[in-house]
């Protein structure tokens, strides 16, 4: 199963929802607090690991981080070679003034934007479905 690559299709059918909880990006110590800590997602970077947490278990280890994210999956499954879906998203949310990280997996793309921000980003993406 390859997933969506046509563009108005997966605008059409992205049908996002927005998540239960709070996510935060922060820092490992090491590959093995990762493992330990069980990340919704995680990235290694030449200078560090990045993780994305609920923000309870990170607040609960003492790990630092600066923003407090909302979890929006769009629940169309996206073929990894779709073209112009991670813009059309970002423009939207620029437009709308939200600022967003976009996370691209196997069967659908998530985004995680200020928490602050989660029903505007929502009316945004939903916009979206309807042009």
């Amino acid at each position: 199963m390859s997933g969506e690559t046509d563009l108005s299709e997966l605008l059409k059918n992205m049908k996002p929802e927005l998540n239960a909880g709070e996510y935060v990006y922060c820092l490992a110590d090491s590959k093995e607090q990762v493992v330990a800590l069980n990340p919704l997602c995680y990235f290694l970077e030449e200078e560090g690991v990045t993780m994305i947490l609920p923000k309870e278990k990170a607040d609960a280890m003492n790990i630092p981080y600066a923003t407090t994210c909302a979890w929006i999956t769009l629940t169309v499954h996206s073929s990894l070679e779709a073209v112009g879906l991670t813009a059309a998203v970002s423009k939207a949310l620029t437009e709308a003034n939200i600022s967003c990280n976009i996370v691209a997996a196997f069967y659908h793309d998530h985004i995680f934007v200020p928490i602050a921000d989660a029903p505007r980003a929502m009316d945004a993406l939903f916009a979206l479905t309807k042009s």
